[in-house]
């Protein structure tokens, strides 16, 4: 890592997807510790970014440093094996697997028994509902509780850091809230993680920072706080 703390640098990237660019010189940073989102209308390349960073799309130019090292040109399964982890939109889950057997799946590359029993136990103390449903098929769940199945299976290999794909996409309110609360929770915990997210007013108001892009490129940057009150953020993207 390095010495100011930085986990992830993405410094200039120009992506997309054939012949059709989507981002524009994209940069960020996330240091050890932070919860970082990313905001912006549909179609400004948010959920492009994270697919760029984990190696589902290889960048035209740009670097993508992830503690120390450059990831750019790595597959995906080499790039979560540095230690990212991933939640991809949409509550992906194994729907005739049990939450216990959903759980296991995202130790997969974890070969020491103990280790990977130990991140189970972690796993349930964050989300006790997991632990009351082990046996339960994960397709009879709530929306919601599949989310929460989803964020548990990706901390199952004690990641560096976690990707978060749209985590309230889809959910009813109540839901959006719990789920916000485990993430301020695993943030205490020491967890790090870069949220793309559609509810910026939620996003911005738990992140230590944001970044704000529109059409492929950076358009504001500062704490949560800061776009939270910054008035050309609020007439643009937070509806007032």
């Amino acid at each position: 890592m390095a010495a100011d703390g930085l986990l992830l640098q993405v410094r200039d990237i120009h992506a997309g997807y054939g012949k059709l660019d989507i981002l524009h010189g994209v940069g960020l940073e996330v240091r050890a510790g932070e919860m970082v989102c990313i905001i912006g209308p549909n179609g400004a390349g948010k959920s492009t970014a994270l697919k760029t960073i984990l190696g589902i799309l290889r960048p035209k130019s740009g670097d993508i440093l992830f503690n120390g090292t450059e990831i750019v040109g790595l597959r995906p399964d080499q790039v979560l094996s540095h230690g990212l982890a991933y939640v991809p939109q949409g509550r992906i889950v194994f729907p005739q697997m049990t939450v216990t057997e959903n759980l296991e799946m995202g130790a997969y590359i974890e070969r020491n028994a103990t280790r990977a029993k130990e991140a189970l136990e972690r796993v349930c103390a964050l989300f006790p509902i997991l632990a009351e449903r082990c046996y339960q098929k994960a397709g009879t769940m709530s929306g919601g509780e599949q989310q929460m199945l989803a964020i548990g299976r990706s901390l199952m290999t004690a990641p560096k850091m976690i990707l978060l794909d749209e985590p309230s996409l889809g959910l009813a309110p109540k839901f959006v809230t719990m789920i916000y609360d485990k993430l301020t929770e695993m943030k205490r915990q020491g967890y790090t993680m870069l949220v793309v997210e559609q509810n910026a007013h939620k996003a911005l108001s738990v992140s230590d920072r944001g970044y704000v892009l529109e059409l492929g490129r950076n358009r504001f940057t500062g704490t949560g706080k800061e776009l939270l009150n910054d008035p050309e953020v609020k007439r643009l993207y937070l509806g007032g």
